[in-house]
């Protein structure tokens, strides 16, 4: 654990694959940038790799006062302890107040460890960070500017709000596509803080024979229309017409995790507080209840409609429009009016 450093910087932990940035570190230098200005401190993005310099200036361009650039050829693949040695060196020189971390494989295996060596708190799935004063419900004290974590609690029954006043950095994951893409400015230039971090091979722990990665099957984040299909479409077969509607509206299908766990459609289409966090301008939901951890991956849509035999479903609470009826009977007919008025 390090000292209480109310002037420390905001970092994000600028996550990279073989020499590309994936978008989860972009979308946390927009809201580091928003938490930054608020404490009135640099945002810095920590860069780790081997060769990763080319990347510094796509950092730049999303918002980074700061690049901490470790280079070295043993980080060149990412190994849990190699990389916690690195971004615990760096947290005790520099003394960041906020670290913020993606939640994906990488940094929900980092994280924690980082926390762990650091005695520090961490709060994983965040799905909103502000900048606010705690007051200790007993002593009464008053705590400056914390990072307020949001995230759902109890199996999305109710929304928490975590802080760390006292053992810091404050960290936190945020699951991606939760903070909007910041818009790229090409005349931001950031300052370069070249840190040289000895890797030994007690570092690296397991050799690495062998990468295989399979590329998702749907893009749900890029989707401008996205219709979705929950437990309430009642079978694989049923699921069908999500499919055709998605694709006469030139969309992509989508569905909630109850839908993906009885075996309706595959992971990769999944939307909610464990699956993606979408934008699109327009959202269909086809029998789904509304629970709050799909609510929390969706409800940033431009316009929802929800299509849903049980008029008191939850959906229709968040929902533009919504259609009470069976998905068979209706379905068939907004495609039958959807293709006529084509």
């Amino acid at each position: 654990m390090i000292e209480v450093n109310r002037n420390g910087e905001v970092w994000v932990f600028a996550e990279q694959q073989d020499g590309q940035l994936s978008e989860v570190p972009l979308e946390l230098l927009s809201r580091g940038r928003e938490l930054a200005d608020k404490l009135s401190v640099k945002l810095g993005a920590v860069l780790v790799g081997d060769n990763a310099s080319p990347l510094v200036e796509e950092l730049s361009a999303y918002g980074a006062d700061k690049v901490y650039l470790v280079e070295d050829p043993l980080l060149g693949v990412f190994q849990t302890s190699s990389y916690t040695r690195v971004l615990c060196e760096l947290i005790e020189k520099h003394k960041p107040q906020i670290v913020l971390y993606g939640a994906t494989a990488v940094g929900r295996d980092l994280a924690p460890r980082v926390a762990s060596a650091m005695k520090a708190g961490l709060t994983a799935d965040c799905t909103d960070l502000q900048i606010d004063d705690f007051t200790e419900s007993r002593s009464k004290v008053v705590h400056k500017n914390l990072l307020q974590q949001i995230r759902p609690a109890f199996g999305g029954n109710i929304i928490a709000t975590i802080v760390n006043y006292d053992r810091w950095p404050q960290m936190a994951t945020v699951r991606e596509g939760v903070m909007p893409l910041p818009e790229r400015n090409g005349t931001i230039r950031a300052e370069v803080v070249s840190e040289s971090i000895k890797i030994t091979p007690e570092d690296l722990p397991l050799e690495i024979l062998s990468r295989h990665f399979e590329a998702k099957k749907v893009n749900l984040k890029a989707s401008r229309v996205i219709v979705a299909g929950g437990a309430g479409v009642g079978s694989k077969e049923n699921f069908k017409q999500v499919w055709k509607l998605a694709n006469v509206l030139g969309g992509a299908p989508g569905a909630s995790r109850a839908a993906v766990d009885l075996g309706f459609i595959e992971s990769d289409y999944q939307v909610g507080q464990t699956g993606t966090t979408v934008r699109p301008a327009l959202y269909i939901a086809v029998g789904i209840s509304g629970a709050v951890q799909h609510s929390a991956g969706m409800s940033d849509s431009a316009k929802i409609v929800a299509i849903n035999s049980d008029p008191d479903a939850p959906i229709f609470q968040v929902a533009h429009y919504g259609i009470v009826g069976d998905l068979n009977v209706v379905i068939p007919k907004l495609i039958k009016a959807i293709r006529a008025k084509s």
